[in-house]
């Protein structure tokens, strides 16, 4: 009997989970298309690019809305099977709201998990190609520029390029400094070079009519060589992501990325707030069941109203929270992981509390 109620409540879940979904996104979708449909007209978009870019906007759009869509299908289901009473009819067979709930926490960390791939490895794919369409249809600057790329191979040298070709492997106009120390730097070094060709086979950068120049006191000695090999810690995978922008990399390349910039002696606290806070997003489809659940179970007037308005002050409430935990995180000592995760800390125990005073 209990294994069919189950099957019952997680089918009435699921569909609404996935009509939610699909309403959300057609709406957020058209509503994008209103305001981006001049551009696409003046710039004589070709109509199967505009489809392929909304294409690629879609898992963008669903990473966003699937929390508010669990959401949505907790309170319209629950609350529905409160108004028929039927939740009345479950307790009376000795169901408590405890083993109702069983399933609905084991859905819900399904679709978290499933939402943690999704965002971490499907989302940046489609949102490269978006940026890409974007970048050549819609006139958008984004990310960092190819032309002019400055950054530390480590907190004592500085490698500055005029251009760099990620398809060749291949760096225009190079020059790195080495200095002396941080607090007092101090030229010790530098190599300016035509070219900087990255060698898969050593796994080392290649110089081409590269000129050598050691400062000691006032004494500059020079050596010019037509081809050499550097030791650089920055390899060619990593140069190549600088151009890309957080939303363009896997959670794997964001940590290298920021692995990358640690290397060099930058300031990484906002990006790892933002690598944690990417990790704890999707377990927010767990969270939401633990407070909806008990809430919807108990019947209450105004019916689907009701239901609208919890779902819109709580995914308004949990989006404030966690811009406003980023924020703070970035003016205090606290550790990243804690600042990540700290508005479904919050939630979680909103969620225990109104599970321990909902009537079982």
């Amino acid at each position: 009997m209990m294994k069919i109620l189950d099957f019952y409540v997680l089918r009435n879940i699921f569909f609404t989970f996935i009509f939610s979904i699909i309403a959300l996104c057609s709406i957020f979708l058209i509503v994008n298309l209103m305001e981006n449909l001049d551009k696409f007209i003046d710039l004589n978009t070709p109509f199967d690019i505009v489809v392929e870019y909304y294409a690629q906007t879609l898992p963008d759009v669903i990473k966003l809305l699937t929390p508010v869509a669990m959401l949505i299908a907790m309170l319209f289901t629950i609350g529905g099977l409160s108004n028929k009473n039927e939740i009345t009819a479950m307790k009376t067979g000795t169901m408590s709201l405890y083993r109702l709930m069983f399933p609905l926490v084991v859905f819900g960390l399904l679709v978290s998990f499933i939402q943690l791939y999704f965002n971490g490895w499907v989302v940046p794919k489609s949102n490269e190609r978006k940026f890409s369409i974007e970048q050549k249809y819609l006139n958008k600057e984004i990310g960092a520029n190819l032309f002019n790329l400055y950054f530390r191979d480590n907190p004592l040298k500085n490698i500055v390029m005029r251009y760099y070709d990620p398809i060749n492997k291949t760096g225009h106009s190079i020059s790195i400094e080495e200095f002396s120390s941080e607090k007092q730097p101090r030229l010790t070094s530098r190599i300016d070079a035509q070219m900087m060709i990255w060698d898969s086979t050593l796994s080392k950068w290649k110089l081409i009519d590269a000129i050598y120049r050691n400062y000691s006191g006032n004494t500059i000695n020079q050596l010019r060589q037509d081809t050499s090999y550097v030791e650089l810690l920055t390899t060619h995978n990593q140069i190549a992501k600088i151009k890309k922008v957080p939303e363009e990399m896997t959670f794997e390349e964001f940590r290298e990325y920021i692995g990358l910039m640690q290397r060099g002696g930058r300031d990484t606290r906002k990006q790892m707030i933002e690598y944690y806070s990417n990790y704890a997003f999707p377990f927010a489809n767990f969270i939401v069941v633990l407070f909806a659940v008990p809430f919807a179970s108990v019947r209450r007037k105004g019916g689907i109203a009701i239901q609208i308005s919890a779902a819109l002050i709580v995914s308004f409430v949990y989006l404030v929270s966690t811009k406003f935990s980023q924020t703070i995180g970035l003016t205090t000592d606290i550790n990243p992981i804690i600042i990540g995760w700290s508005a479904n800390f919050l939630f979680l125990i909103i969620g225990l509390i109104v599970i321990f005073k909902t009537k079982t």
